[in-house]
């Protein structure tokens, strides 16, 4: 089978508590800090990265509504969470809550006149880009620069690694062994009533079927991978399952046409494999071990390809539907809608259909046989595989409506505008320039304007207002990693892989030459996500 990978939609690391006001702009604030931390940016079909333990506290970015996401769909699952929940002031009440500050400051008793800052070449200059998810605006770029944008490998993992064929990981998830063990079992039995003469023997031939069986299927699975690269299309990995294998498949074709090969090559070279066992057969005596695996394994790869030839997602044969809708309508989502539809239509008939035509003997064997045991079997491998359908034709819907929306989503426009403040700077003269720069977001950088940190909103919104000019802005701010610059140029599912790969409240968007461009929060990308996903497809 054939899967299309995705991306869930975006959760920060931690779950907000919307119990203190937000200032809105210019002056920065952010919600209180939450008591623990709370999933990362997820997705599609995607592993769930650990949060950075250095920051326990890390909250997003403002009190707005930020719903959080799943999973890692995409594969491909789909996101949940809970949607922390908040509220805005008018923009006259002042964002002060009492807590205790981030850092060792003079005692408040004793305060000294804070000195006025010395000019920095940093003052006053603004980063362009757009606030609040709006239009870029404001001046360009300033010439202050980082290392360029790094996007962290990605590691998927699915079970026990195999190898790397064309380059592609190879996993065998836990379950696979259950269902080996499943086979072995059933196919022992009957082994003892065609070979009576192998006794215990019987099941170290099962065991070898087993493994064949599922090398078969391997098989099936790299002919899509062969054919996704041929199409340039990047492979995730490819997973041994309970039922069969997984091809994940990051991107989805650009043609219906290359869309219906794609599908078609797996089915294909499984009946292939038929045919070599079935030939192989021919020279070989009935009766003898050889016989009667090859007889097996023809068997099996002919099920296995009409099985998947099925018209319905999220087996190839509703993938090849989909191309074919496609091409007709001209609309990719329309062919999604139809050949998912089919899918349901087709668990249900399964549901019903196989313990049915098992009690009727039209499988092979008589009705007086199917009774007791083997009725009960019959109908949870029934229940099994229809939900497996079920499920999986559901996930092509909500994942084709996904990948509809992603687009929208773009980094240069989410950005908020920030201002460059050097360490020592006080955090009442950091948000006076953010005030008159318009800006919602601070940049620590060193004395040669290279950046170092970024200041949360949630430290902000804990240091009372009298406290402000005694309290530096490094003593509020988190340390920039490499997973935390973020390229200006990103947006649909290239952003959110980068977000949940590293997951954070504020990332630093860069320029591809290293120039600063502002700071995204995790909580925008959230809420466009969510206001995106509300439309209408």
């Amino acid at each position: 089978m054939v899967e299309s990978g995705g991306s869930g939609r975006p959760r920060p690391d931690s779950e907000e508590s919307a119990e203190h006001p937000v200032t809105p702009a210019p002056q920065p604030t952010a919600p209180a800090q939450p008591e623990g931390p709370s999933p990362a940016p997820p997705a599609t079909e995607r592993e769930t990265t650990p949060t950075d333990g250095r920051q326990s506290g890390r909250e997003h970015s403002d009190g707005r509504d930020a719903p959080a996401g799943p999973e890692e769909a995409p594969g491909t699952g789909t996101p949940t969470g809970d949607t922390p929940t908040g509220h805005t002031p008018p923009a006259d009440l002042p964002a002060e809550h009492p807590a205790q500050p981030q850092s060792e400051q003079p005692h408040p008793e004793k305060p000294h006149p804070a000195p006025e800052p010395a000019p920095h070449a940093d003052r006053g200059r603004a980063h362009a880009h757009a606030q609040d998810g709006g239009t870029a605006q404001g001046p360009a770029p300033t010439g202050i620069k980082g290392p360029p944008p790094q996007r962290p490998p990605e590691q998927p993992r699915g079970g026990l690694l195999m190898g790397r064929p064309f380059g592609v990981p190879v996993y065998v998830a836990p379950s696979w062994f259950l269902v080996a063990a499943l086979i072995t079992w059933v196919f022992g039995g009957q082994l003892d009533r065609v070979l009576p003469e192998l006794g215990a023997a019987r099941y170290l031939v099962s065991l070898f079927f087993a493994v064949a069986f599922y090398a078969s299927v391997l098989i099936h699975e790299l002919a899509h991978t062969l054919a996704a690269l041929r199409f340039k299309l990047p492979v995730r990995r490819i997973q041994l399952q309970f039922f069969g294998g997984v091809s994940e498949i990051e991107k989805e074709a650009e043609t219906p046409g290359r869309e219906f090969w794609l599908a078609f090559v797996g089915p294909l070279l499984s009946l292939v494999l038929a045919g070599v066992f079935y030939a192989a057969m021919q020279p070989v005596e009935p009766g003898t071990v050889p016989g009667v695996l090859l007889a097996g394994l023809m068997i099996s790869n002919l099920i296995v390809a009409i099985f998947n030839l099925l018209p319905g997602l999220p087996l190839d044969g509703g993938r090849m539907l989909r191309a074919v809708v496609w091409k007709i309508t001209g609309k990719p989502m329309s062919g999604t809608i139809a050949a998912a539809w089919v899918g349901r239509a087709l668990a249900v008939s399964v549901l019903i259909g196989l313990p049915l035509l098992t009690q009727s003997g039209a499988l092979g064997s008589s009705a007086e046989d199917s009774v007791g045991m083997d009725t009960v079997t019959d109908a949870l491998l029934a229940a099994i595989l229809a939900a497996i359908i079920w499920t999986g034709a559901g996930n092509s819907l909500r994942m084709a409506r996904l990948r509809e929306h992603l687009p929208e989503l773009r980094a240069r426009t989410l950005t908020r505008r920030a201002v460059p403040v050097e360490t020592d700077t006080p955090l009442s003269e950091a948000l006076r320039r953010a005030n008159a720069a318009g800006a919602r977001a601070l940049v620590v950088v060193d004395a040669h304007g290279e950046p170092l940190s970024l200041v949360r909103e949630a430290a902000i919104v804990g240091v009372p207002e009298h406290r402000r000019p005694w309290v530096a802005v490094s003593g509020l701010a988190q340390d920039l990693t490499d997973g935390m610059r973020v390229s200006a140029e990103l947006a649909g599912e290239d952003l959110l892989d980068v977000l949940r790969a590293t997951p954070a409240t504020e990332y630093l968007v860069v320029e591809e030459t290293g120039e600063i461009y502002g700071v995204l929060s995790a909580a925008d990308v959230e809420r466009a996500f969510v206001k995106a996903m509300a439309r209408p497809s």
